[in-house]
């Protein structure tokens, strides 16, 4: 019995210094590193969202989608990690999407700035003592390193990384109301005034938009616009007119409306389809692959691009060829722009010949030549995008002409372009991103991937450069856009198809080519509109304010001076 006391005894005593020892040896441990934890590479700010299923069938469409896409909004919201600390990040929406003809280097839009600064955030970590086990097992105490992130860096705790994406200079409230966003070398980034918003891209590119009394104006400069009203309502969605103005020219098309998370988007409706044997013709390999000539040797945009972009050697399908006819236009557009923006005075001017001059102004993103070239990868990402286009086209054309109108629309539809069965995208605008607290450009026929499926707070999604040319962003650049400028992308894109099966059509048979089948077409449910033939003076009025907003600005900047205000 005394022996049994006595080592129970000894147990309690063990017990008691353990008990005394382990806080001791935990305030040992928890000494603050002596450097700094290194910075993680920097994730997408925000953890990538579950993917939304197609919306269901529609039973109601707003008539007029009017909400002002020209608004800067500044807004803050909690981003949670895992280790549970809370970044807390300042958000700028600017602007809204304009998009593009198919096919012509006078495509419809032209600068688009998409900001969402997630400011500064702090990624402290506290102490956290997994003194698990007993000492006599071996198993010591162990803490959790602190480790601190500095505004726009990450932290190596937890694997979190906070990115800033708040874009440099400074903002100015401008005295006849609204607010100007002025870039550090002094130039405008972007003007909200009088339900008028402006976009600035770092390559100099302007774009314009204005909603009133129901009416859109988007203009280019001299790369045109549109002028976008209501049009007709069938089977519950309404419908847009477009007509598009450029050069003495007027085209017209015809938009979906959407409305998602509170906002108007507006999708690419097909006017006309192919008899479905055509789209199968086009979907489906060929019986041997096509060495084809397309006779750019001595265009100059294809020389000028010639280190970023190659079309492919043979084509097994007319996806691959159609790919290279998105792209081949896509980059004859941004060749225009630049011959633009040279005679505007703006940085990266180009001869006539295609060569490229002294620049005005230092390059935002220098990427070297294996970042710059476009991959086969990619572009074998883009061909499977076509052929799921040239899928859903050839199941629309099937079901006949009284399917085109669709199901009635919900109050919440999702548009295509956040289809998570679509992700690759070719750049048909001005875009800038903001990386690290840094801009970058990106223009037409660059390679972007969507990386989020669901919008954050100020519209915004994540995309990730794949491809990229030399004056623009860097190939891994990943950063938020607005999701509206991704639904114009997303309509460029099946304007472009669209008038690529067109003239695929008109080649087949020829140039060893294989002879396609049935390549007639049929109307869809809702008819092309007459072009509107007072857009041309809605955009020059439209320009006329813009010059006039913007010399105000530049008043009111210089007075200001460095005191103005920060971002």
């Amino acid at each position: 019995m005394n022996l049994i006391m006595n080592e129970s005894g000894l147990r309690k005593l063990a017990l008691l210094a353990l008990v005394m020892l382990v806080p001791v040896f935990a305030i040992a441990q928890h000494k603050p590193s002596s450097a700094p934890a290194p910075h993680a590479s920097a994730p997408a700010p925000h953890a990538s969202a579950p993917a939304h299923n197609s919306a269901p069938s529609h039973s109601s469409a707003p008539a007029q989608h009017t909400a002002t896409p020209g608004h800067t909004n500044t807004q803050s919201h909690p981003m949670t990690g895992s280790t549970g600390h809370t970044n807390t990040a300042t958000t700028g929406r600017t602007g809204t999407s304009s998009m593009g003809h198919p096919g012509a280097a006078t495509n419809g839009h032209s600068s688009s700035t998409t900001t969402a600064g997630h400011g500064t955030g702090t990624a402290a970590h506290g102490t956290a003592t997994a003194a698990h086990g007993t000492a006599s097992a071996g198993h010591g105490a162990a803490t959790a390193a602190h480790a601190t992130a500095t505004a726009g860096r990450g932290t190596a705790a937890g694997g979190h990384a906070s990115v800033s994406h708040t874009p440099p200079g400074r903002q100015v409230s401008l005295k006849g109301g609204g607010t100007a966003h002025i870039r550090p070398n002094g130039q405008i980034r972007s003007v909200n005034r009088n339900g008028m918003h402006i976009d600035r891209g770092v390559h100099g590119g302007r774009r314009v938009v204005s909603t009133r009394n129901g009416v859109r104006v988007v203009s280019n400069g001299r790369r045109g616009g549109y002028v976008q009203r209501a049009y007709v309502t069938r089977g519950g969605r309404s419908y847009y007119s477009r007509t598009y103005y450029a050069g003495g020219v007027y085209h017209t098309g015809v938009y979906q409306g959407y409305y998602y998370g509170g906002r108007p988007y507006y999708g690419y409706y097909a006017p006309y389809y192919y008899q479905p044997a055509y789209y199968g013709w086009a979907y489906n390999p060929w019986p041997a692959p096509v060495a084809y000539g397309w006779g750019w040797g001595g265009a100059p945009w294809y020389g000028y691009y010639g280190a970023y972009y190659q079309p492919y050697p043979v084509y097994p399908s007319a996806a691959f060829w159609l790919t290279d006819y998105l792209l081949a236009a896509s980059l004859q557009a941004a060749y225009a722009a630049q011959a633009e923006q040279a005679e505007s005075g703006f940085v990266y001017p180009i001869t006539p010949d295609g060569t490229l001059v002294a620049s005005l102004m230092p390059m935002a993103a220098e990427a070297s030549a294996e970042t710059a070239k476009l991959s086969p990868e990619v572009k074998k990402e883009l061909s499977e995008e076509v052929k799921a286009l040239l899928a859903t086209e050839q199941k629309e054309a099937g079901k006949g002409k009284s399917s085109s109108g669709g199901q009635p629309a919900s109050s919440n539809e999702a548009p295509p372009a956040l289809d998570p069965g679509f992700r690759t995208f070719v750049v048909s605008s001005d875009q800038t991103l903001v990386v690290d607290g840094e801009e970058c450009a990106l223009s037409d026929g660059d390679v972007i991937k969507r990386t989020t499926d669901t919008p954050d707070d100020d519209a915004n999604v994540n995309v990730k450069v794949v491809a990229g040319k030399k004056s623009d962003c860097a190939v891994g650049a990943e950063g938020p856009i607005a999701a509206d400028d991704l639904q114009e992308m997303y309509n460029h894109f099946r304007e472009q198809l669209k008038d690529g099966m067109g003239e695929l059509a008109k080649k087949q048979g020829t140039g060893g080519l294989p002879k396609a089948p049935d390549t007639s077409t049929v109307d869809g449910d809702v008819p092309a509109p007459p072009p509107d033939k007072t857009a041309e003076k809605s955009l020059q009025e439209q320009q006329a304010d813009a010059d006039k907003a913007e010399a105000e600005v530049k008043q009111e900047a210089a007075a200001s001076g460095s005191g103005g205000g920060g971002n």
